[in-house]
């Protein structure tokens, strides 16, 4: 079995529960933490990498080493040259995962795609695409028999009207179902309408609002709000996807389209790409790419534990309203 691995696509969640799977191939937790490294390309050194890869395992047979957005930092032929010759030579000892979101269109010319085509011996590759709009709602009913319930088709139509094809959201509001009707019946519509999103995701783009108008005093009124509704990483999921959504309205108007070119594109419901339209407008494409910059930096700081992420939360509002 190969001890490469490279999981890509624009299916976030999917692939996410994939590396759960590698997570769960150690029986101790004491030993999976000790022998599994978590590295973002963007910010890591050579040594980095090399130390990683290349340590022995503690009290175990293998290390894990995760390694997140490689096309960050191998982004020429000399420098992918020299990354593929190093974990060509990667020790037994290493089961080295690396995964990055890559969209359909780009996904069968990926540098790693191709290498993997030639070496099928040294790695394996799965790509996680979202579904698509018309298969969300046979999604959203095989998602809840894998959380361990069910759910009535009408109510997964209505679910799928909310999401669109954020697999992540679904999954959490699946959840949050589930545990609504304690696992002890089929998920209805009328669960959906009385737990779901409509009234945390309203409350996102106010938080928003907030944060565009410099109102510090709301934001923070609103962000611990919605903290004692919301689990905190639900919570995070929901603000970095409506700045993921914000960039993506605010690119598709400075195109000239509309809300109906952002339902299409984006698969989302109508309400939603109108909301993020309307929010899009009081923000620079520049002030945006900003903003998920810092987002990125605070996932990067709780992942590697030098965060907590409730504080960068409040220290987020602070700096985009001062």
């Amino acid at each position: 079995m190969p001890n490469l691995y490279f999981l890509f696509g624009n299916d976030e969640f999917a692939i996410s529960r994939k590396l759960k799977d590698f997570d769960s191939d150690f029986t101790d937790p004491t030993s999976a933490d000790m022998n599994t490294a978590r590295l973002d390309a963007r910010t890591m050194t050579e040594n980095d990498l090399n130390n990683a890869v290349n340590a022995m395992p503690f009290l175990a047979k293998r290390r894990l080493v995760l390694l997140t957005n490689p096309s960050s930092k191998y982004n020429n032929v000399s420098s992918r040259k020299k990354f593929l010759e190093f974990i060509e030579k990667a020790p037994d000892t290493t089961r080295l995962v690396m995964y990055e979101t890559v969209e359909p269109r780009d996904a069968e010319k990926h540098w790693l795609v191709k290498w993997a085509e030639k070496n099928n011996k040294l790695i394996q590759t799965k790509a996680f695409m979202l579904p698509r709009l018309k298969d969300m709602t046979g999604w959203i009913v095989n998602e809840t028999k894998h959380q361990g319930g069910q759910i009535e088709p009408r109510a997964a139509e209505m679910l799928k009207e909310m999401v669109g094809v954020d697999t992540r959201q679904a999954g959490m509001e699946i959840s949050k179902l589930l545990a609504y009707v304690n696992w002890a019946r089929q998920v209805k519509v009328e669960d959906v309408e009385a737990v779901c999103i409509v009234t945390s995701q309203q409350s996102v783009f106010d938080f928003v609002d907030a944060l565009s108008n410099g109102n510090g005093k709301s934001a923070q009124h609103l962000l611990h709000r919605l903290l004692e509704t919301e689990e905190l990483f639900s919570l995070w999921g929901m603000v970095v996807r409506q700045f993921r959504l914000l960039i993506q309205a605010r690119e598709i108007l400075d195109g000239r389209g509309n809300k109906d070119d952002m339902a299409r594109a984006v698969q989302i419901h109508p309400f939603v790409a109108e909301k993020a339209m309307q929010q899009a407008t009081r923000f620079s494409i520049e002030s945006l790419e900003s903003i998920y910059r810092k987002l990125l930096k605070i996932d990067e700081g709780v992942k590697t534990s030098q965060l907590t992420l409730d504080l960068a939360l409040d220290t987020l509002v602070l700096e985009l309203t001062r």
